[in-house]
């Protein structure tokens, strides 16, 4: 039943605390995130750039994580931010 816990978090080189610190770390901008798109919808002129911005910050923290732990990007290099004009 332990490994259950400790299985993923092993295969990414953390441990079960470590993991639950990082997960909850994506968590939280994710829902604050949401709750700005969401807020965003019923009111056009509130948080008009605080989606796309939630995703790029994150979609990086995740991408340079993988590298700092020496994983390779399985074929994908990070985006052009300058080309990305999608606005949520």
């Amino acid at each position: 039943m332990l490994d259950a816990f400790t299985r993923h978090p092993r295969s990414v080189d953390e441990t079960y605390g470590e993991h639950m610190a990082v997960a909850w770390s994506f968590a939280v901008p994710m829902l604050l995130g949401g709750a700005a798109c969401f807020v965003h919808g019923i009111f056009p002129f509130l948080f008009e750039t605080t989606g796309s911005r939630c995703v790029k910050t994150l979609y990086t923290r995740i991408a340079n994580r993988g590298r700092q732990r020496g994983a390779k990007a399985a074929g994908a290099e990070m985006p052009n931010w300058a080309a990305f004009d999608a606005v949520i």
